[in-house]
Order: C-alpha cells, then structure tokens, then sequence
C-alpha cells in the first residue's frame, strides 16, 4: 500500500522536491531618486529604500557580490510635467542609473518602461482633459525606449498597458539599430489594489480618476490570455503577469500556453503583506517568503521579480 508521508521524511523531502527555487530566478527592484543624496526609507515597505545617483554604484555592486543577477530600475525625476518628458531624457535619473550599474558591475539591468513615474497627473500615458490617450502615447514610449537602450540597458520592459504598446516599441529600437534588445513586456497586468505601497515608493499615484480604462480587471482570465499573445506577435520576447500570488492560475496558463521565457512579479503589496506582519511577530518572515517565491516558480514562473531578493542571496550566502 502506498503511504505518501515516506517520502516526506528529513533529507528525502528535500530529495524529491519538484520545484527548485534559485537565486538565478530572481530579480531585484531598485528605485532611484534623482532629488536626495543617501538612501531614503519607504515606510510602506518594511526594508526597502530609494537609492541616490551617489548611493546606486555600492548597492549595486553588493547586490552583484551577494549575486543577485538583475535589476529591475524605477526612476524619481527631480521635476515631472504633462508628458513625462523626464522618461527619455538622455540625461535622465533612469539614463544616468543605467549607465552608473554599468560602469561598476556586471548586473543584468532592466528598466520599467512607463510614464506614469514622469508624469504631473501619474498616468502611464498623454491625457486630454480625463482621458488617458492610447496612439499619442506610443511614439513616447519609442523615444524611452531608445534612450534606456542607449544608455546601455540590458532588456526594456515596458508597463503602461498602452496598446500595440510593444510594436511601436520594438520599431523605435529597431529603427535606431537596437535590434539585439530584448523587450520584457508587462502583457496581464491587472488593476491590482497590491500596487498600493510602490505608489509611495516612486510617488507614481495618479491626480483623478484610477488605472482601470488600460490595466485589466482582476475578474478576467481569457483576456489575459488575448493580452499575452498580441504581445508575443508585436514582438515581445518575453512576458510577464502581474502581481504574482493571487494570479498564478494566470501563471500557469500563460507557461503552458506559449511557452515563452515569463517573469512573475511579487508586487509590493505582495511583499509588504508578509513584511508587517513579520514586524508584528505574526509570521516568519523568511519562511514566508520562502513559500510564496516557490509557489510561483511551481506555477510557471522562469524570472520573479521580488523585493526580497537580496534577503534571499543574503541567506543563500550565509548557508
């Protein structure tokens, strides 16, 4: 008779393990604030910091020493007007990060492609009066993302949610010769109220109205599908759902459906959830962060992106 708890006993658990979390997977968010000089506390997220252009070179180069593989880069502009003109500046917070991660390390970095960050009224693209303008908007995010490849980023990921948001990027990077730089698209990004901490993070909360006209709703599964796909056929390389736990039925669809190299993102209210919690002595900290990243590496995940990432290679060094 077959008794499951045999293989569940001390070193055999381990043995027979099916899904294998590594440091490999994961990818950290870093934020940096063109306006400050030292690193700065983001309340919401318990552990987490803005960095400076001054601050960026050493936590960089520790995250590549305790190896972590990447970085996912937020900007803070010094000032933001209508159109996010600070998105494609050449000498931009994001450019000058860019090139600053480049110079002193050999890190993997991605930048977030988006507006919102740059914008006076925090939507992802142009407005005319409440509405938040599809076409106008690409051309825009073009020009950005010719200006992070220029700088030297590694992979763009755009994450508006404009549509045909990846063709009008992958022809911009094209026509200027970026042919080689991978497009990460955010493609199931959905209007999530997980989001909430990030908007204190990198101060992208919006002057009227919610994202919900361009970010999906949280009820609709098909459509993300649809949302992948067009994607892929504009030209994305790879793909990414967001947040990551509460949609990994989302997850598991998208990998066994297209089989493209996908990303899952811990968005911060993921994180920040089990970081407070642990501050109040409810949870285990490590431990549930532990599970939470396995279970979305178990529902497909190639590439998390997780702001416990250098907890992980800090207990991955100490081991």
């Amino acid at each position: 008779m077959r008794r499951m708890r045999r293989l569940r006993a001390p070193k055999i658990r381990e043995m027979v393990a099916e899904t294998d979390l590594s440091l490999k997977d994961l990818i950290q968010p870093v934020f940096v604030d063109e306006r400050i000089a030292v690193p700065r506390k983001i309340d919401a997220m318990p552990g987490q910091f803005r960095q400076s252009l001054e601050s960026l070179p050493a936590e960089a180069g520790l995250l590549e020493d305790l190896g972590v593989p990447a970085v996912l880069l937020f900007g803070l502009p010094s000032q933001k007007d209508e159109v996010g003109s600070g998105a494609y500046d050449t000498q931009g917070i994001i450019q000058k990060a860019v090139r600053l991660i480049k110079e002193t390390t050999n890190l993997l970095v991605i930048t977030d492609l988006c507006l919102c960050e740059y914008t006076s009224h925090g939507h992802c693209g142009l407005i005319k009066g409440e509405k938040v303008l599809n076409d106008e908007t690409l051309p825009i995010l073009g020009e950005v993302a010719t200006s992070h490849a220029e700088a030297g980023a590694d992979i763009v990921a755009p994450s508006g949610m404009m549509d045909h948001m990846v063709s009008a990027i992958r022809s911009a990077l094209d026509v200027e010769g970026y042919t080689d730089t991978p497009i990460l698209s955010y493609a199931a990004k959905y209007a999530s109220t997980f989001y909430g901490p990030f908007r204190e993070a990198a101060e992208s909360g919006f002057s009227f109205g919610d994202r919900k006209g361009y970010q999906m709703n949280p009820a609709n599964f098909a459509e993300a599908v649809w949302e992948v796909q067009l994607d892929i056929e504009e030209g994305a390389d790879m793909v990414m759902v967001k947040p990551a736990l509460p949609y990994l039925d989302v997850l598991r669809a998208v990998k066994d459906m297209f089989g493209v190299p996908t990303a899952a993102y811990q968005v911060s209210g993921e994180y920040s959830m089990i970081a407070a919690a642990a501050e109040k002595g409810w949870l285990d900290e490590r431990a549930a962060f532990l599970e939470a990243l396995t279970c979305i590496k178990r529902a497909g995940a190639d590439m998390i992106i997780t702001y416990w990432a250098k907890d992980f290679a800090k207990l991955k060094s100490e081991s």
